[in-house]
């Protein structure tokens, strides 16, 4: 508290191009795993959950279509979104309508949002309220070392619905197309 929030509009696509979308407009990496819960139903990246998939009765988010889940005729619709299992950052998604697609405009967009995101492996909601709290209190014996962490520059209240939607329009790497090290 205060949220941390972002709304966006993109075209129908899958459920993990939604993450993808959710994943830049934050400002995240991608670095852990997600999923998204739609009532009982949890939608995982089957390639990620491999061991998982079956005995948890998971649906394939690379398949499923944000088309498929939303109710027809555009009525207000929730569901969950979880990244990073261990930092546990959930996400309440909401489905606010369909508006008409404008003729000469580029999606996905973000249009508006508030505060930056957390950086990843802060360590949660705890976490993040002790980095805050380390690098506002000039005195704080960790303030440098997290300074160093985000390399030199935090601001929580910071963002630019435009420098994310440039990050949404790049996306993000394909992880599975980099060399190992």
């Amino acid at each position: 508290s205060p949220p941390i929030w972002r709304r966006i509009q993109v075209k129908d696509s899958t459920l993990d191009k939604l993450h993808e979308h959710i994943q830049t407009a934050m400002g995240w990496t991608n670095g852990h795993l997600h999923r998204f819960q739609i009532g009982e139903q949890r939608y995982v990246d089957p390639m990620l959950m491999e061991e998982d998939f079956e005995e948890f009765g998971y649906k394939d988010s690379t398949t499923t279509l944000l088309s498929e889940i939303v109710p027809k005729g555009g009525k207000r619709f929730r569901f969950a979104y979880e990244y990073d299992f261990g930092d546990s950052w959930e996400h309440e998604v909401v489905f606010e309508g369909c508006p008409k697609v404008e003729v000469g405009r580029q999606y996905p967009l973000c249009l508006e949002g508030e505060r930056a995101c957390p950086p990843e492996d802060v360590g949660g909601v705890g976490g993040y309220a002790d980095f805050l709290e380390a690098i506002r209190d000039k005195n704080h014996e960790e303030r440098e070392a997290m300074f160093e962490w985000v390399s030199g520059w935090f601001d929580p209240e910071e963002f630019d619905p435009v420098t994310a939607t440039k990050s949404m329009k790049k996306g993000l790497t394909d992880w599975s197309k980099e060399e190992a090290i």
